[in-house]
């Protein structure tokens, strides 16, 4: 295992927030994983992280960051239908997904390029383009903090939800993931509820690939997203608000293009369009604004500090709350 003291952790974050904390740990086996509980440090401050593409740092953390660096990609069981993956909790996501490509393996293609690791996808239920995660998810493993004993959560037990589950609820910082089992489909089906990357591809017709839909879904992302390893950023920063029918109805008769998806507990609506129908395209304050082909995203163009990333998004929020008497949340975690 891999240790550093007193860090910097400008590299180890997408926002590129230039921050400390006392102790780096990079676990990058299962004897590492034994080791930190040997070594008790779930019983002092810690914080846990992959890529640090889901994480805003506001300052330095007086405590020990654990980051997870395991490998291990295999097919552990198949039937009729399936075929069942495990993969360790280090794994690129994206590397993942590019191995159920490689063995045409249908389900997860959707989800290429969004950042973070394998161990991080169940917490936050990641989705894009009409798939969520939680739709190939046959069972999550890890331990419980701070001593260690195993888990095995299966799909219907981690009350998976939009951007949710119960790591993220229940179970916030009492569970370490350290490997993920999926369940991919063998027959060929593809998931093309997402309205222009169905357009994208209707053309191909029979002839349409994972490769085809895994690269449409790149370029459309690439169309519209910052590279997090050239602009600070940690992806979408909010979630999609869900209003119920009535606030909709109440809300149409005032804005009648409002961006809408039907979802399981009401309307879905477009946070990057209500941020950018309030102003904030044309807004940068130091090096912080949104990206300019997505509302969605805030950046650090250079070198903002945590809190003036903080302090923009709250004005965000307020200025949606004053519009549209709705109050948006972050995806990210601030720290």
């Amino acid at each position: 295992m891999k240790n550093i003291i007193s860090p910097s952790l400008k590299d180890y974050n997408t926002f590129h927030i230039d921050c400390r904390c006392k102790e780096l740990l990079t676990v990058e086996n299962d004897q590492d994983i034994d080791e930190v509980f040997q070594r008790k440090v779930f019983h002092q401050p810690y914080l846990m992280i992959g890529e640090g593409s889901n994480i805003l740092f506001t300052k330095d953390f007086e405590g020990t960051i654990i980051r997870l660096a395991t490998k291990g990609i295999e097919i552990v069981n198949e039937d009729d239908e399936s075929v069942y993956v495990r993969a360790a909790g280090g794994e690129n996501w994206s590397d993942f997904v590019r191995f159920t490509i490689e063995h045409e393996l249908y389900g997860a293609e959707n989800l290429i390029g969004i950042p973070g690791l394998v161990g991080s996808c169940p917490v936050q239920n990641i989705g894009a383009y009409g798939s969520e995660v939680k739709d190939i998810i046959y069972q999550v493993e890890g331990h419980y903090l701070p001593e260690g004993e195993p888990f095995v959560f299966y799909n219907d037990e981690c009350e998976f939800a939009y951007r949710d589950s119960i790591f993220k609820n229940k179970l916030k910082d009492r569970c370490w993931i350290t490997h993920v089992v999926f369940k991919l489909g063998k027959e060929k089906h593809f998931q093309l509820s997402y309205k222009q990357l169905a357009e994208n591809l209707v053309s191909f017709g029979s002839e349409l690939t994972l490769e085809k839909v895994a690269d449409t879904v790149l370029k459309i992302r690439n169309s519209k997203l910052p590279d997090i390893t050239k602009v600070g950023c940690a992806g979408s920063f909010f979630k999609n608000p869900v209003v119920s029918e009535t606030k909709f109805a109440e809300l149409s008769a005032k804005f009648d293009d409002l961006v809408h998806y039907p979802a399981p507990n009401g309307i879905k609506l477009a946070a990057g369009q209500l941020i950018e129908k309030c102003g904030w395209k044309e807004v940068r304050k130091g090096d912080v604004s949104v990206y300019p082909t997505q509302a969605l995203v805030i950046v650090n163009w250079g070198n903002a500090k945590g809190f003036e990333v903080v302090e923009y998004y709250q004005e965000i929020i307020q200025s949606v709350q004053e519009k549209y008497g709705i109050r948006i949340e972050p995806e990210v975690r601030i720290v």
